[in-house]
């Protein structure tokens, strides 16, 4: 016995390779695996992957019992060859087995199929397909091995996961942006089908029929009614005769007076039918009559049943067969399941309450009402102390038989309370109700439910009484007693409290009723007192002071009118479990949580708390003042300032408000005295200056303000010291003093743009186009990251006509300041003035590309677009800028365009919610109900935007920052933009 092995590598290539060598068997050549190459002619088995531990005895057992051990026979044995082609031995075998080629073909694909040793099936690297030995047995190890590998491939593939998911994640979005579904390519067309009425629909041409002429146009079978001749004819030729020779009968044979002739005068084959007796013709009249039978019975069958009636009655038709339709809206085949596994349950188990109910209501809903009456009082006769049962039975039952139930259910049931709140229920007077709960709390003294029941049925004197022996037989109830000392005096409140704090030491609720009731008799000084006590008696007695249910419970207070308390909840509690570096943080979110409840008091009250806490802090000041502001009256808020500039005397913007307020009230000599004041504890300051020179300039004191801008250049000279001192002069016409100005900040501040900008425009007031473009120029060179500079230089060559020099101009800035909106909008609206809308159009999707988020860019984007386009356009502008405010207004204006009032209205709303400082969506909102709304409604806008003071907006700081309007009022600048306004949109 040899083993021979064949190399399946070249000799080059036996370093690098693990397997050189395979193993075939030397009397069979079967192949017995893949060896490497061994030294000294050893031969060591190498599996690429683990194999059982007894593969190498299944070698030797496959060359030591297959091969050498196993008996041999000889030709003589088994007789001489046979040929292919000669039949077998079994003369009844099948087809496909009769011949020796056959049954040898049979049994090499068997062969075949234990094992694919073929070449196409074998690997350099790999070896074969399948497995060596695979007809062994498949024993532990084998098991082993496998887990193992499993395990490895699993730890390799969790390794590359993330990697090989993203991989395949990105690859998806790659294919889809090149290759994007049907359903993405038409679905800009899709919305437009919204924008299609109904006559237009109507108007589409009928899809064309693509079949061929004789599929489009069938000969239709022609019937033409046959005439009766044609009848009597064919019957004529294939008539039978009747008659027969006389002859015949002369010499006696068929014409016998006995029954069974053909010619009797009894009934036999020939019975009078269509044909007349005698003649071939047809009887038309037996016809007709026939006919008319036959409809009978049709419209029998389809007629309503009932009496009298005729025709059919379409409505009563179809009401009959919606009666019919089942309201389950299952399968048959499920509700007959689930009806055999409900009544093997019920069988199975028939004192279990929830198979009879289930039992019951699938009976219900597949509308046999009365098969699930009929269950669920058998129900009750198996599990007559199933109080679920007998309340399912009452439900199923109609009235006085649910009554019946309930009574029975009574009998059985004496202690339950859900039977006796069922059985009130279904009475229908109130006497009866009080009855039967009165009835039931003789059973049931002790149930808080029955007792609330019958008090809610009771006059308040009647109800005091009851609920005076409710608290005897329910004492740890809170509900009852609140209820009674509510009821009560108040001495006997007092007293009936004082006994629910003795009975339930751990309730909270009774201590806060103490509190509002001593608050509501005017005893205020004891709120505190009791609200302290309660957290001290709490606590002894183990109770845990939940934060977040006090503040609630004061929230709550806050809205009965209950003030002192919740204020003292609040103190009490609002320091409770809170690290010390996160108090101001937590009371502050406290507060806003308390102002969105619209629980007013309590933001007050933890604000004062605070600002006891953090009294040198100047954001809490601050917050508190806007508080005060918003939701407080002017005295309150006056009085919050004068604390809050006395322990923060450094905080201009706390000065600064208490001034304006004083001068909003009219009272301008208290609001000197503050910024007098606000001087000493800030000289030199900036804010403060400009405060004193905005209230003199506003009341028309024009020389003080002069003077204070004089002393604050010598004192505390800042670039917009300087630039208020050249806007006073200009505004009140003084030009060459306001250029001199202008001239002498420019030495000191030449990088400030706001001065290149007075000056430019003081030179375009005076129409020298020149010196305007150099001003424009030299600031630019200075300045050359500002938008507005780029822009007045661009509008300036524009209104002089030099369209070419104004383009090169924003193409110039655009390229010092990418990704700018402005100066791509600027862009976009040149080419558009010009009546170049194509080229308008490139430069938008140019700057949307550049700048995908820009809100700006969006709403312009929306209405340089046709009138069918432009809601295609606000949904692609949506999903870029969401909560954009110009989006949103560029939204209200389309639905305005549309005449969709009430959606415009709510759009405009959302605008100036999200930002109240765009001075443009005021003025819209303004202009759009001038239009659609009522009085009421325009001064409502009015009264906001005063209360929002917008400062930015195209069109607003248009009209705000000229000089012709620089003393308007909020209120003013909003009615004159809302008047520049033209729905050309």
């Amino acid at each position: 016995m040899a083993l021979v092995t064949t190399s399946v590598f070249p000799p080059e290539e036996n370093r690098s390779l693990m397997f050189g060598s395979m193993a075939l068997c030397g009397s069979c050549h079967r192949h017995l695996g893949r060896f490497p190459r061994g030294v000294g002619g050893v031969v060591t088995w190498l599996p690429w992957r683990e194999e059982p531990r007894d593969k190498a005895s299944q070698i030797i057992k496959h060359l030591g019992v297959s091969c050498s051990a196993t008996g041999f026979t000889t030709r003589s044995d088994i007789g001489p060859a046979r040929d292919a082609n000669d039949p077998v031995d079994d003369r009844h075998a099948p087809p496909g087995k009769r011949t020796v080629g056959d049954q040898m073909k049979k049994s090499q694909a068997a062969d075949d199929d234990d094992e694919d040793l073929n070449d196409t099936n074998y690997d350099e690297f790999n070896g074969y397909a399948g497995s060596l030995f695979s007809s062994g047995p498949y024993e532990k190890d084998d098991e082993e091995a496998d887990a193992i590998y499993a395990a490895l491939d699993k730890r390799m593939d969790e390794r590359r996961k993330e990697r090989r998911e993203q991989r395949e994640k990105e690859e998806i979005e790659k294919y889809r942006m090149e290759r994007p579904k049907i359903q993405q390519q038409f679905s800009d067309l899709k919305r437009k089908l919204a924008e299609v009425t109904e006559e237009e629909w109507l108007s589409i041409p009928e899809v064309g029929d693509a079949r061929n002429k004789r599929q489009r146009n069938p000969r239709y079978e022609k019937l033409t009614p046959v005439p009766d001749s044609f009848f009597a004819k064919h019957l004529q030729t294939g008539e039978n005769h009747t008659s027969v020779d006389p002859r015949q009968t002369q010499f006696g044979g068929l014409n016998t007076p006995y029954p069974g002739g053909l010619n009797t005068p009894y009934p036999g084959g020939m019975t009078p039918g269509l044909m007349t007796p005698g003649t071939g013709e047809l009887d038309m009249r037996k016809i007709g009559q026939a006919r008319n039978t036959l409809m009978d019975m049709r419209l029998s069958q389809v007629s309503d049943s009932v009496s009298g009636q005729t025709v059919v009655d379409p409505k009563g038709y179809l009401t009959d067969l919606n009666s019919m339709i089942p309201t389950h809206g299952g399968d048959i085949n499920d509700i007959k399941k689930a009806r055999l596994l409900l009544k093997s349950v019920r069988e199975t188990n028939p004192h279990h309450p929830p198979a009879w109910i289930a039992s019951a209501r699938l009976e219900e809903v597949t509308g046999k009402l009365q098969v699930a009456r009929n269950l669920i009082m058998k129900g009750t006769e198996m599990c007559p102390k199933s109080e679920d049962v007998w309340l399912e039975a009452a439900r199923l039952q109609p009235g006085d038989t649910a009554k019946a139930v309930v009574a029975q259910a009574v009998r059985h049931l004496p202690q339950s309370v859900r039977i006796y709140i069922r059985a009130a229920e279904l009475e229908t007077d109130i006497r009866a109700k009080k009855r039967v709960l009165r009835k039931a709390l003789e059973h049931v003294p002790n149930s808080v439910r029955l007792w609330k029941a019958a008090v809610e049925l009771e006059e308040p004197e009647d109800a005091r009484i009851m609920l005076s022996r409710a608290v005897e037989c329910c004492p740890t109830s809170v509900e009852l007693w609140l209820a009674l000392a509510r009821l009560e005096t108040y001495e006997n409140a007092r007293k009936v409290l004082n006994k629910a704090r003795e009975n339930i030491p751990t309730d909270r609720h009774i201590w806060i009723t103490a509190a509002k009731l001593e608050e509501a008799n005017g005893n205020t000084q004891m709120v505190e007192k009791i609200i302290d006590r309660a957290i001290t008696s709490l606590r002894a007695n183990g109770v845990e002071i939940n934060r977040e249910q006090w503040i609630q419970d004061a929230e709550e207070c806050d809205k009965a009118g209950s003030v002192a308390t919740c204020q003292a909840v609040m103190r009490a509690v609002i320091g409770i479990g809170i690290e010390e570096e996160d108090r101001k943080h937590t009371w502050m979110e406290d507060a806003d949580s308390c102002v969105a409840h619209n629980a007013l008091e309590c933001a007050r009250a933890i604000y004062a708390y605070a600002l006891q806490v953090f009294p040198s802090k100047k954001s809490v000041w601050l917050r508190a003042a806007y508080f005060e502001k918003n939701h407080g009256t002017r005295e309150s808020l006056e009085a919050l300032l004068q604390r809050a500039v006395a322990h923060c005397p450094k905080a201009e913007v706390l000065w600064l408000m208490g001034a304006k307020s004083k001068w909003l009230a009219g009272d301008v000599p208290a609001a000197r005295s503050i910024l007098a004041l606000a001087f000493q504890a800030n000289p030199n300051s900036e804010e403060i200056w400009l405060a004193a020179v905005k209230l003199e300039s506003e009341n028309n004191e024009y020389e003080r303000a002069r003077r204070l801008l004089a002393k604050a250049r010598s004192s505390a000279p800042t670039a917009r010291v300087f630039m208020k001192s050249v806007k006073l002069e200009w505004v009140l016409g003084n030009i060459a003093a306001a250029q001199e100005l202008c001239e002498e900040a420019l030495k000191h501040y030449e990088d400030f743009p706001k001065l290149w900008m007075m000056k430019g425009q003081i030179e375009e007031q005076q129409e020298l186009v020149e010196k305007a473009r150099e001003a424009y120029s030299q600031g630019l060179k200075k300045c050359p990251h500002s938008t507005p500079l780029w822009l007045l230089l661009s509008r300036l060559e524009e209104k002089i006509g030099q369209l070419t020099r104004a383009r090169a101009i924003l193409e110039k800035s655009r390229l010092k300041n990418p990704k700018n909106p402005g100066l791509w909008l600027e862009s976009v609206r040149l080419e558009y003035r010009a009546g170049l809308k194509n080229i308008a159009s490139t430069l938008m999707a140019k700057a949307l590309q550049e700048c995908p988020n820009s809100g700006v860019l969006w709403s312009e984007a929306i209405f340089l677009e046709a009138r069918p386009q432009r809601k295609t356009k606000s949904v692609d502008a949506l999903k870029k800028c969401e909560h954009d405010p110009h989006v949103l207004l560029a939204v209200a204006k389309l639905f305005w365009s549309e005449r969709k009032i009430t959606k415009a209205r709510e759009w405009f709303h959302r605008t100036v919610k999200i930002d109240s400082d765009l001075g443009d969506a005021w003025a819209f909102f303004y202009k759009f109900e001038l239009q659609h709304g009522t009085e009421e409604q325009r001064e409502e806008v009015r009264r906001r935007c005063e209360h929002a003071e917008p400062r930015h907006g195209e069109l607003w700081c248009a009209a705000s920052k000229d000089i012709a309007n620089w003393q308007r009022k909020i209120g003013e600048i909003l009615v004159l933009v809302a008047a520049r306004i033209k729905n050309a949109f």
